[in-house]
């Protein structure tokens, strides 16, 4: 298949990208750090994003969403990461999204609808440490009556803090299993944290939350056959977002070349930064393709797609991350100050680089599928 995107997807970029230009430049990111807004981003946005389809990208058509692919939501998503916006896109159309659509039961499913209109906002809780570390998750489910009791604690919950719905990964007897958990129960707590880059995340402590059977999400120690095609779309759609912000930095440097001047020389024309930006620009080229073929895989149902995701999140993470440095570096430094766009750029890189696993876990991950 053809690492390039088709006329349909291609309209569907055009699209993001004007939407958000038009109704999320970067000041609206700043607007709302400077504000201290306590949700930390726009309902109104959000509700936008529904009206235009993009919440709704994953969602089969029956329940309201578009039932297009990961390809189409790597779009949008790359769209986010050139504009900065925060937005529930990762935790509600895309991660939780994927669970419902693959897992939910009926009931659960009626959450679909509303994500996609931009109505309602549902998050993944799965990590519970600073690292990305599926494997080792602590958090216990024991049988109580009926159903069970939840114990725990949860970090990096995208949006938690205004989650309509937490999905909760826990261990049960039988294994990792799935839950559908209202934030208000008794028992649970909700921390905002507000990131680095201005954008959220939360805590969610688990403390004897009774829940219902019928909150389990799937099959009980089913879970894991759920979350694994989850993350994999997940690290695809951060790693296009990674690209978008690391393609945005670059331009937003390579613009800063082509009018600043030092020693009576616009800076663009001293070949070391030439080879420079000309290095950048193969990385970020690569980074994309190992993005689009990663996406394509998990519309394909190949079974290397979670690798490939792995393969994408490490490529894009480190291009992003190179791009960032170089834009600070070659804007003399006075990029991390506020007053230049990309020191939010390099905040951001940061931020996503961490969420899903880094370049170092998937870099092992890979090693340890090919028996290194």
């Amino acid at each position: 298949m053809p690492l390039i995107l088709t006329e349909e997807q291609t309209m569907l970029q055009d699209a993001a990208d004007g939407f958000l230009a038009e109704h999320a430049p970067l000041d609206h990111l700043r607007k709302l750090r400077d504000d201290r807004d306590p949700d930390g981003l726009s309902r109104d946005l959000w509700r936008g994003f529904g009206e235009m389809g993009f919440a709704g990208v994953l969602i089969p058509e029956a329940n309201g969403g578009l039932g297009l692919g990961a390809v189409e939501a790597g779009v949008i998503a790359e769209s986010l990461g050139r504009s900065l916006t925060p937005s529930p896109f990762m935790g509600s159309a895309v991660l939780s999204a994927k669970v419902l659509s693959d897992g939910g039961s009926e009931v659960q499913q009626a959450w679909l609808p509303r994500i996609a209109a931009g109505e309602a906002v549902l998050s993944l809780a799965i990590d519970e440490g600073a690292k990305h570390a599926p494997s080792r998750i602590a958090a216990r489910a024991e049988r109580s009556g009926n159903g069970f009791r939840l114990n725990g604690a949860k970090a990096l919950v995208l949006d938690g803090h205004i989650a309509d719905a937490l999905i909760v990964a826990a261990r049960a007897e039988e294994g990792i299993t799935l839950f559908l958990v209202d934030p208000k129960a008794d028992g649970v707590a909700v921390e905002r944290t507000v990131m680095v880059d201005a954008h959220n995340a939360a805590r969610v402590t688990l403390s004897d939350v009774e829940i219902d059977a019928d909150a389990v999400i799937g099959a009980v120690g089913g879970g894991e056959v759920l979350l694994n095609p989850a993350l994999a779309l997940g690290r695809a759609c951060a790693a296009s977002t990674l690209t978008g912000a690391g393609d945005q930095a670059f331009k937003i440097t390579l613009e800063y070349l082509r009018t600043r001047k030092q020693f009576g020389r616009l800076i663009g024309e001293f070949q070391a930064l030439q080879h420079r930006a000309a290095h950048l620009y193969t990385e970020l080229a690569l980074a994309r393709a190992a993005t689009l073929a990663a996406l394509q895989a998990i519309d394909a149902g190949r079974d290397d797609a979670d690798l490939a995701a792995s393969v994408a999140k490490a490529k894009a993470g480190r291009a992003a991350e190179l791009a960032v440095q170089e834009a600070v570096q070659m804007h003399g430094g006075v990029g991390m100050t506020d007053a230049f766009d990309v020191g939010l750029y390099m905040k951001r890189v940061r931020v996503l680089n961490e969420l899903l696993g880094d370049a170092q876990f998937h870099t092992e991950r890979l090693a340890r599928s090919q028996g290194f």
